[in-house]
């Protein structure tokens, strides 16, 4: 199984493990429709494991809403 150190993940999430749950879900929904992964994973790894290793390598972000 592998395992992604949830101090690295909170360092792209604002640390705030809100925003990484919420980014981690919908990333992994889009794999899970067929999007395609944007790294090189097993196909036996899941699609929420597969968010994180791409949360963790900084290939995904959220967007920040811009204060008025």
């Amino acid at each position: 199984m592998a395992y992604v150190p949830l101090e690295k993940l909170l360092d792209k999430s604002d640390n705030s493990i809100y925003k990484l749950v919420t980014l981690a879900s919908k990333r992994a929904l889009e794999i899970a429709e067929g999007k395609p992964k944007l790294v090189q994973a097993d196909t036996s790894i899941k699609p929420s494991t597969v968010a994180l290793f791409e949360i963790e390598k900084g290939l995904v972000k959220s967007a920040s809403k811009k204060k008025e």
